[in-house]
């Protein structure tokens, strides 16, 4: 096996082995280095070594890629039987052998660590949990700062050793719980269990996180040809042109089935209620052909607020529509996450849209009808493209209607637990008295034809308005914030500038006429004024000076013309309130 090569200055060497015994060597040393410890595997090497004689170290070395002073090392403890002797369970190497550990060598370290991490720990001291800010690559400058030598292992080891480790944070706190919370639990339980029992249907409806359509990221990952992912924004910056889709969800609990209502506009009470008479009409109906109730569980918040007064307005309608007795049973608040609805249907609709960018409302209506669970979850998706007005307010006096006549709220905690009962609609308020003519009033300035004079000064009229409060302002409007309790109409502030100039009439007797504030008609009339002077309405000589609605009812009867009481008609957006002057009768 032995033989000779000339090494690199052309002098004959003798090696143990031939080339191509070595290589037969190698697939050996390959094999048995996986399977030995490290000492096993220095000692093996030796074996083989003393074995091939001289040159053995050599070739060994060569052959199994291991520097030859370890197989000198492990050739002598082959030879010596008390190097043989098993270190102990679990060591490779003899007690002191291997680099010595840093707080072994350097007193004080351990005692520096702990001073170090109480300074950057967080938590009550007096609680058995607390955490450190500090990473270990930030402890090892720090002690390196102090004079202790020593890396992130050795820190990662020691921290270890006193209880320490590395943990993300877990969600399970709930917060402030109310007192009655697990007996509204078993209070939704046994109403569940007392329908499902009778038949009647019961559903679990909550509204789903809106959604931005066009090419924007979403979690999760979906096959695709190697090196082709799905190109979208590298920022989710809101785009108002692309829109967003608010999904509203029904889930039917007996029957295992889920409707969605995706809407475009608002997320209101009449938008969420709207999805619950979808879902009846296209599938509740038929499938609970005699149902004459129905159990509604939801949360406490959102569009299906417990304090909602818009949602309880509603669900009076639907209950009013269909027939039905419409009980709410509310989840208390901060529990949420235990609404069937979440983890039987929003989390498959998830699972689905996952990794797949929502390009339009159809996308989104289709990715939500294509959800199916092996548990034989189906779901239906419709788009509902009605606008629904936000800010809606539902006055006292309706309030007082439904809660003596509609709804019937639970003894235990009314406010969660109700029912809209169906009612015969609510008689219709009695329509005011006629108002004023304006043409008339007009007339008696001198306008003969006050729709003409409208159409030519009410632009003008805005524009200047426009232009005075932007001055005052400092800026342009950025958007219409509607008006306040008695806003004059373009048509009655034109009539009351025309009257401020042909008959003298006072502020306070235009504010009694329509119904509003002096200040308000001033402020209303003092644009138009000018507007009115471009088109010839001017001030006469003898000009007379009205204050009194008796010397106006003169001058109208003098001139032949009718004054009737001026009621609401002179204003908008507004109801009478009790500071309100009183209108002319």
């Amino acid at each position: 096996m032995s033989g000779s090569v000339r090494d690199f200055r052309g002098r004959i060497c003798y090696v143990a082995i031939s080339g191509a015994d070595e290589a037969v060597f190698a697939v050996k040393f390959a094999v048995m280095k996986e399977l030995l410890d490290e000492r096993q595997w220095r000692i093996y090497l030796g074996t083989e070594a003393n074995a091939l004689g001289y040159g053995g170290i050599a070739a060994v070395a060569r052959a199994s890629g291991a520097s030859p002073a370890t197989v000198t090392a492990g050739a002598a403890e082959a030879a010596d039987p008390e190097a043989l002797a098993v270190p102990g369970p679990g060591r490779s190497r003899r007690d002191g052998a291997g680099r010595p550990k840093a707080d072994d060598v350097q007193p004080g370290l351990r005692q520096a660590l702990d001073g170090l991490l109480e300074e950057g720990k967080r938590g009550d001291p007096m609680s058995e949990i607390t955490w450190s800010v500090l990473s270990l690559r930030d402890i090892a400058r720090q002690m390196a700062l102090q004079g202790f030598t020593c890396g992130k292992d050795a820190i990662s080891r020691l921290m270890h050793e006193d209880g320490w480790s590395l943990q993300g944070m877990s969600r399970v706190t709930e917060g402030k719980q109310h007192g009655d919370r697990d007996a509204q639990f078993r209070h939704i339980n046994a109403r569940i269990a007392e329908y499902q029992a009778a038949g009647d249907p019961v559903v679990s409806i909550d509204g789903k996180k809106k959604e931005q359509l066009g090419p924007f990221h979403r979690p999760g990952r979906s096959w695709r040809p190697a090196g082709d992912p799905v190109k979208v924004r590298d920022h989710d910056f809101p785009d108002a042109k692309l829109g967003k889709v608010t999904p509203y969800g029904i889930y039917d609990i007996a029957a295992n089935t889920g409707f969605v209502s995706v809407g475009t506009s608002h997320d209101t009470a009449a938008f969420a209620v709207n999805a619950l008479r979808l879902w009846w009409r296209a599938e509740g109906a038929s499938r609970y052909p005699g149902a004459r109730r129905l159990l509604v569980t939801c949360d406490a918040g959102g569009s299906n607020s417990c304090t909602g007064r818009l949602w309880k307005d509603e669900l009076a309608a639907l209950a009013a529509e269909t027939g039905l007795e419409i009980t709410v049973a509310h989840f208390p608040p901060g529990t949420s996450k235990w609404n069937k609805i979440e983890h039987r249907l929003f989390s498959h609709i998830t699972r689905t849209w996952k990794a797949r960018p929502l390009m339009t409302r159809e996308d989104a209506v289709a990715g939500i009808a294509a959800t199916t669970t092996c548990q034989g979850l189906k779901v239906t998706a419709v788009l509902d493209d009605a606008e629904y007005p936000d800010k809606v307010k539902i006055s006292d006096k309706r309030m007082r209607y439904l809660e003596e006549r509609v709804l019937d709220r639970d003894r235990f905690h009314g406010e969660w637990n109700y029912t809209a009962r169906p009612a015969a609609p609510q008689e219709p308020e009695p329509a005011p008295a006629p108002g004023p003519d304006l043409e008339a009033l007009a007339a008696l300035a001198g306008i003969a034809d006050l729709p003409a004079l409208l159409h030519a000064a009410v632009p003008a009229r805005e524009a200047a308005r426009d232009y005075r409060l932007a001055l005052a302002r400092g800026r342009p409007r950025i958007k219409d914030a509607g008006g306040g309790v008695k806003k004059l109409t373009p048509a009655a502030a034109i009539t009351a500038a025309a009257c401020r100039i042909r008959l003298g009439m006072t502020w306070t007797l235009l504010g009694q006429l329509l119904g509003t504030w002096n200040t308000t008609i001033r402020d209303a009339a003092l644009d138009a004024i000018p507007v009115l002077e471009q088109h010839g309405i001017t001030a006469a000589p003898g000009t007379p000076r009205i204050t009194t609605l008796s010397a106006l009812h003169e001058h109208a009867t003098a001139a032949g013309i009718t004054i009737t009481a001026i009621t609401h008609q002179a204003t908008q957006t507004g109801t009478k309130t009790d500071d309100t002057p009183e209108k002319a009768k």
